[in-house]
């Protein structure tokens, strides 16, 4: 019995499998860890440049005498949002355009873009939920 013992201390046979499968499981999930904060990040980048795309467009229209309303101000948003270079998924985002109850500048319409969009986990399969992402923005418009 001894000598079973001293030989399986010495065989080396197997045992990068079983360090793998104890280190795997953790090496994977820090793998989808790092992959899903880098798709959080584009996502909220692609608010980002929604939001700024948008404030663009209400500008040069309000400055061609094109009074836009918030819901045109909406529907351009989710259009911009699903294509490209942004390409969200058009049912994981909500859009709201509002007049801005107290108006800070005088002479000029601000209006408060923002953007909801529920981001896809990729750990899914360790019961991490989606992640929500918020951004706002103002936007001020002056009319010739």
């Amino acid at each position: 019995m001894t000598r079973l013992f001293k030989r399986l201390a010495h065989d080396l046979q197997g045992s990068v499998a079983i360090e793998f499968a104890l280190i795997g499981p953790v090496f994977l999930t820090m793998f989808l860890g790092v992959l899903q904060i880098g798709i959080g990040m584009q996502n909220y980048n692609a608010l980002r440049g929604i939001s700024a795309d948008v404030a663009r467009y209400a500008v040069v229209n309000y400055q061609t005498s094109n009074r836009l309303t918030t819901s045109q101000l909406e529907d351009y948003t989710r259009s911009v949002a699903a294509s490209p270079p942004y390409g969200l998924t058009r049912g994981r985002l909500t859009a709201s355009v509002s007049t801005a109850a107290t108006q800070r500048v005088e002479g000029a319409t601000e209006y408060t873009v923002a953007l909801n969009y529920s981001v896809p986990s990729v750990l899914g399969i360790m019961g991490m939920q989606d992640i929500p992402l918020t951004y706002s923005r103002p936007i001020f418009v002056i009319g010739s």
